[in-house]
């Protein structure tokens, strides 16, 4: 495989990564609480983007060294993975019944003056770091899952260093875009449905029983096999 077809297999293969289950299970639970196109779009940017950092920079490592990741530290990292989806699940769940049925209650200013009052979510005004951060470290948590599968592949197919690293970057972008087009899209039926606090309410409680489930049915066969 040459540098070329290997950058355009990345990217490809990075766009259809984005959509397994336990990608669209964490950034679901974020997605539901922002609940617009726009919010989406770039909840998931900043998931991809911390999953391209981790990817690379193991990638780098393993790649330099011509070494592949130990099967123990890949199960540790994909267990992190696990209780980081019960913790965003719990989170969900948590959030949905602290909201009530009028929707979230946040302090947030007007014209010079703050108040109060409960409401969907155009009146939510969460700051700029507690959007990008989370997700960001999200998808660095998944990176790391995730690079000792992608390094053996691509140690296996690619002769160089060099090539690799363009591939395993390349991959990463396709992440980006495929997670940022994925939860953008969610977005637009969740503004939607969030005019109905009742109905934001349900979706955030769904989502996060959704990622709890998915965290046990993932993380069990993880600890039973790390404890042997």
């Amino acid at each position: 495989m040459d540098s070329i077809s290997g950058a355009v297999l990345g990217v490809l293969l990075g766009m259809r990564h984005a959509g397994e289950p336990d990608h669209l299970a964490a950034i679901g639970t974020l997605v539901a609480e922002e609940r617009s196109a726009r919010g989406g779009l770039r909840l998931g940017a900043f998931w991809g983007l911390g999953h391209t950092i981790a990817l690379f920079a193991v990638a780098a490592v393993l790649a330099a060294l011509q070494a592949t990741m130990p099967v123990r530290v890949a199960d540790l990292f994909e267990l992190g993975v696990a209780f980081m989806l019960l913790a965003l699940g719990a989170r969900a769940v948590a959030r949905a019944a602290r909201e009530g049925r009028s929707g979230p209650s946040t302090v947030h200013a007007h014209h010079g003056g703050q108040h109060e009052h409960g409401g969907p979510s155009q009146h939510v005004h969460l700051g700029r770091w507690t959007l990008s951060w989370r997700p960001l470290l999200v998808g660095i948590v998944h990176g790391l899952a995730g690079s000792g599968a992608l390094t053996a592949l691509v140690l296996a197919g690619l002769p160089t260093t060099s090539a690799r690293l363009l591939y395993v970057a390349f991959f990463g972008a396709g992440s980006v875009v495929g997670m940022s087009l994925l939860s953008g899209l969610a977005g637009v039926p969740l503004a939607r449905i969030s005019r109905t606090p009742g109905a934001a309410r349900v979706l955030a409680a769904t989502t996060g029983i959704v990622s709890m489930a998915f965290a046990v049915a993932w993380g069990w066969p993880l600890v039973d096999r790390l404890a042997r």
